[in-house]
């Protein structure tokens, strides 16, 4: 095992939007309100203190404008409700957005039926089994079924014998069928796709009630989610600043009882002119004072996160794993089909001494129109687009004689004829050892320069193949070399720039060679990789990192991963991997697509950073309002305080009432940036944190100035209001 690090590499930055439900529909607010409403049951607002008090409070002032009806009261009461039911409204908006979808899987799920298999053994003929039919809720853990072509598959499981093309559409939403087959890491089978073509027996591994949808559907709906570390450390410090407030705002009255001043100041002060007004009062002052903006807005910023995973087709396990994401410290990431394009293709002609890289690419094309690997394909694209070569069709060729490649000549070439009893040509293309032996029994010799080029090729970690010709009363000869090399996708380095500018070391891992492993990562731009990788090797690198106080992030699709993503803070399993493998990971990726990981990162510290910005946003404006409440309320019995209404309201009760109605307002207008997340921008934690202090800080100490007046100018025009 080698594990190098190099140096890093200046890049310019990948941009990546935010994808879709940002914006707040007005039906969707409409849709969502009979579950506001019933969302105000104290039973479901227990765990959102500070709202809880909101309703409390409410539901005193309510009390108190019957006993004693006023315009003030009355309006004080219904926006103190207001504001409980935007709260909730902001929470049953996040969670309404994965009804219909949930809906939809709960219909597929009730709707189909298994053909359970009661005597299976391996290999047995179709048909030799006794068969029943079950409704697949009532399938259990380790059950054999048989899906047939068009049928649906009910209940993840193993492919144990077959092979089939299956649409996972109904979970993935691409259309585009994949191939599922017993053993290796394709085959595992999601309940709820439908088995397009041929016939598949699965052995069903869910246990009742977790089954790949039913945690689709508690995931979509935000019913079943569990708050993360963070998110309930900030609940036990909004409920520690609720209690604050409320022991301070509580001990106002008797202390304004026992003033000696008191009841002379009284008369003096509209807004203290008996018991209940000066309840309401009190109330009002206290909802204003406690951090409400962010209480209301807490549990959807949190359900909108893992709906913004949903959007990227990768269902979260727990909350727990989307925030570790922002938190993550260290991705490791697969060479092949991550940072590669996975297959291996021609990127050079290298022609020996005498011989034009034209010559070399029209032999390599010709030999390479019966190599239908992907490598082989590359060779005819690069023939192509670098020398203009048209691929010429075997069919259209009546003397030649095509030989496709096989693993066992490890070659591939064309032999052809003139058809007027002319000298034959043979090409051939491969691997150097298998070409060059070749060569030799047509009696040719290996040139030096060969040699030269391949082991030059091999260094660089690429992989030579060898194009060589004979022709008839001549001895063979090689014509040049074919540079196979590892592809890095496009945009590669920009995204590892990136993760390095969020403080995120990246990490490749390969079964290749150190000096392979060596040249793709310098090319790719990773700080270290892990070359000739063990699945040992994986879980042990997972360990020394968090050894050392770091996060980790990894991808992957096998049996032999599983280990490792159960070790990883944050692991992402392809869904075209292993039932042991999704079961390891926390996070499952639908469209299996190992560069995801990089969204994933982004989202989770996108999640991080929506709710810093909105609690600096909730705890600045709460200075407003001290300037817009307290005034109104003491001036009459210290008119020294006057000086501090700065925005010169017209009346304490205008005062008062329009900073409450700012106060349930502001929520509403806060609902779209939670669920579409503030933009993260990768930058060091110093510059993100002045740039939040500078919009939200600032901007929530402004915004309610403004808000707050313009309020109160539109109220002085309600009678009853002073």
């Amino acid at each position: 095992m080698t594990v190098t690090a190099h140096p890093s590499a200046p890049g310019s930055s990948a941009t990546h939007g935010n994808r879709g439900g940002g914006l707040l529909d007005p039906r969707q607010l409409i849709r969502s309100l009979p579950d506001a409403l019933g969302k105000l049951d104290p039973r479901s607002l227990w765990r959102n203190p500070v709202m809880l008090i909101v309703e409390i409070g409410a539901a005193f002032t309510t009390v108190l404008a019957v006993a004693q009806p006023s315009v003030f009261a009355w309006a004080i009461t219904v926006w103190l409700w207001l504001t409980v039911v935007f709260a909730n409204l902001a929470e049953a908006v996040a969670e309404g957005r994965g009804k219909a979808q949930a809906a939809a899987l709960r219909t597929a799920r009730a709707d189909t039926v298994a053909t359970r298999v009661l005597d299976w053994t391996a290999g047995a003929a179709p048909g030799a089994h006794r068969t029943e039919s079950v409704p697949a809720p009532q399938l259990r853990q380790g059950d054999i079924v048989v899906v047939e072509a068009g049928e649906t598959i009910p209940g993840d499981g193993d492919v144990v014998d077959g092979i089939a093309s299956v649409d996972e559409s109904a979970i993935t939403g691409e259309s585009a069928p994949v191939i599922r087959e017993s053993g290796g890491d394709r085959s595992a089978v999601t309940g709820g796709t439908k088995v397009l073509s041929d016939r598949i027996i699965v052995r069903i591994t869910q246990k009742p009630g977790e089954s790949f949808i039913d945690r689709m559907i508690a995931l979509v709906e935000g019913a079943n989610r569990q708050k993360t570390p963070n998110e309930i450390a900030l609940n036990i410090l909004l409920a520690a600043l609720t209690i604050i407030f409320l022991l301070a705002v509580v001990s106002l009255q008797p202390l304004g009882i026992f003033s000696k001043d008191f009841q002379a100041a009284a008369a003096d002060s509209a807004a203290i002119t008996d018991g209940g007004v000066t309840g309401i009062v009190l109330v009002a002052l206290l909802v204003c004072l406690i951090p409400t903006t962010i209480g209301a807005l807490l549990s959807a910023i949190g359900i909108a996160g893992m709906d913004r995973l949903v959007q990227r087709n990768v269902l979260a396990m727990s909350g727990r794993a989307v925030e570790a994401a922002g938190d993550v410290n260290t991705l490791l990431l697969d060479k092949t089909g991550t940072i590669t394009l996975g297959n291996r293709q021609a990127a050079e002609f290298l022609p020996v001494e005498g011989v034009t890289a034209g010559q070399v690419a029209d032999a390599a094309q010709l030999s390479s129109l019966a190599d239908e690997t992907p490598e082989g394909r590359s060779v005819v694209v690069l023939a192509k687009n670098e020398f203009g070569l048209r691929q010429r069709e075997p069919g259209l060729m009546p003397h030649a004689t095509f030989v496709p490649f096989t693993a066992q000549t490890r070659m591939s070439g064309v032999d052809l004829t003139t058809g007027d009893g002319g000298p034959a040509r043979r090409i051939r293309k491969g691997a150097a050892a298998a070409v060059m032996q070749w060569v030799r029994q047509h009696g040719g010799h290996p040139t030096a320069q060969v040699g030269q080029v391949v082991d030059e090729i091999s260094g660089m970690g690429g992989t030579p193949l060898v194009v060589a010709e004979h022709v008839d009363g001549q001895p063979a000869r090689a014509l040049g070399v074919i540079h196979l090399k590892d592809v890095v996708k496009a945009g590669m380095r920009e995204r590892f720039d990136e993760m390095r500018r969020m403080g995120i070391r990246t990490v490749m891992i390969t079964g290749d060679n150190p000096r392979t492993a060596q040249a793709i990562a310098d090319e790719a731009g990773v700080d270290d990789f892990l070359a000739e990788a063990t699945p040992e090797d994986k879980l042990a690198l997972i360990r020394t990192e968090q050894a050392g106080g770091r996060l980790v992030a990894m991808t992957g699709d096998g049996t032999n991963d599983a280990p490792a993503l159960a070790q990883a803070d944050v692991g992402v399993a392809m869904n075209t991997g292993t039932s042991a493998a999704k079961e390891a990971g926390n996070m499952v990726d639908l469209d299996s697509d190992p560069t995801k990981l990089i969204e994933i990162v982004e989202i989770g510290k996108q999640l991080l950073i929506t709710r810093g910005a909105l609690t600096t946003f909730s705890i600045a404006n709460d200075i407003a309002k001290y300037f817009a409440i307290i005034p109104a309320m003491f001036a009459g019995l210290y008119p020294s305080l006057d000086v501090l209404n700065i925005m010169r309201l017209s009346g304490p009760e205008s005062a008062i009432l329009s900073a409450v109605i700012f106060n349930a307002m502001v929520i509403v207008a806060l609902i779209p940036l939670a669920l579409r997340g503030v933009r993260y921008r990768p930058a060091a934690a110093s510059r993100l944190l002045r740039r939040n202090l500078l919009v939200y800080g600032l901007g929530g100490i402004v915004v309610p100035f403004l808000g707050i007046k313009l309020i109160d100018l539109l109220i002085q025009f309600v009678p009853g209001i002073s």
